[in-house]
């Protein structure tokens, strides 16, 4: 063997990796001890990029395609490298090949549960767990924050490294978005997108890497917390009442199908047509009969007599012998006045007469 095949044994003139995996990361190409000559091509297919390290130094950046690596191609690495007279002789530097697709499917979840403050019921302690999907942004930044100097770092090894921290992005996205507890345990499937934004701040300033998707499946909170969250939705169902220790009360009077249900029933009854009258949409007055001078009908009887009046599209339907879809069509078109509280539609029979009237 002559002296110029020995030289060119010792030196790289074609750079190229092919991933034959489905979960690589970034790989350190292996070049055996040897240089890489001036003029070398470098190869580098879709959905990969290539960084090249000098010294422990990060040096120049290639994207997909065909690459001579001459001076002007790499100008970081010529600085680096202190080559006046431009790049003449074989280097030697790392190369990794760090992998842009999309990995999909992995899951996340918290060991132990996190802590959220709420305005309303101050810190709680939560679990929650579900799945996202990610890329590699910034080779730099993931090389320097994620994989390090591993030869070969495998999707195994970034859920084991990056556990506790996706965790704790989570956590800060949900603190800086300032969504009620309340919300965090009802509309779970509605946050994994909402707060994406916010990890992607986060995610791609710290460790270069993009979530695609973020999936919040379950998020789990102490019973006493949801025992709150059902009284809350049973409120709603009642009528957004804006006060929940009126509520309260209101529960504590009766048990459904106890004996006193009636007078629960009217104590509901009262406070949504308290509603409706600061509203100007029912005037008890006018629901009072005509008494003798020398009696008054108190003011709490004139609201229980007005609760009474309220009717649901359900009972106007089976007054006028329709669909209760007619008759939500008819209260949405504007021809029967009425007011919605919570989530259901009520009717004063004054409304009604009106409509009758008309």
């Amino acid at each position: 063997m002559g002296v110029l095949d020995f030289l060119k044994t010792q030196v790289l003139e074609v750079v190229e990796w092919t991933d034959d995996s489905r979960d690589t990361l970034s790989f350190r190409f292996p070049d055996d001890d040897k240089a890489i000559k001036r003029g070398a091509q470098l190869i580098v297919r879709e959905s990969q990029m290539v960084q090249f390290v000098y010294l422990g130094q990060f040096g120049d950046t290639f994207g997909p395609g065909k690459h001579s690596l001459t001076t002007d191609n790499i100008p970081i690495l010529t600085k680096l490298a202190s080559w006046k007279y431009g790049f003449e002789s074989p280097f030697k530097a790392d190369v990794y090949y760090v992998v842009t697709r999309t990995f999909t499917g992995n899951k996340w979840g918290t060991s132990n549960p996190i802590m959220l403050r709420d305005e309303d019921l101050g810190v709680v302690r939560a679990r929650a767990f579900g799945t996202y999907d990610f890329k590699i942004v910034d080779p730099r930044l993931f090389l320097k924050e994620v994989a390090g100097t591993d030869h070969h770092f495998r999707l195994d090894e970034f859920a084991e490294t990056m556990r506790s921290r996706i965790v704790s992005t989570f956590s800060e996205s949900l603190a800086t978005s300032r969504v009620p507890i309340f919300d965090v345990a009802t509309r779970h499937s509605e946050l994994g997108e909402s707060l994406l934004p916010l990890i992607n701040v986060i995610s791609k300033a710290k460790y270069g890497i993009e979530f695609t998707a973020f999936v919040v499946e379950n998020v789990s909170v102490p019973q006493e917390v949801e025992q709150a969250i059902d009284k809350r939705s049973s409120m709603s169902a009642v009528g957004n009442l804006n006060d929940y220790v009126k509520f309260q009360m209101a529960n504590s009077l009766t048990t459904p199908g106890g004996p006193n249900s009636v007078g629960g029933d009217i104590a509901v009854g009262m406070a949504v047509a308290q509603q409706l009258v600061q509203q100007g949409l029912l005037n008890p007055q006018a629901q009072q009969q005509p008494a003798p001078a020398q009696s008054h009908q108190p003011a709490s009887a004139a609201l229980a007599q007005s609760a009474l009046d309220l009717l649901s599209p359900g009972d106007v339907a089976n007054i006028l012998k329709v669909s209760e879809g007619d008759v939500i069509a008819t209260i949405e078109s504007g021809e029967l006045r009425a007011k919605k509280i919570g989530s259901t539609y009520r009717i004063t029979r004054a409304a009604l007469d009106e409509f009758f009237a008309k």
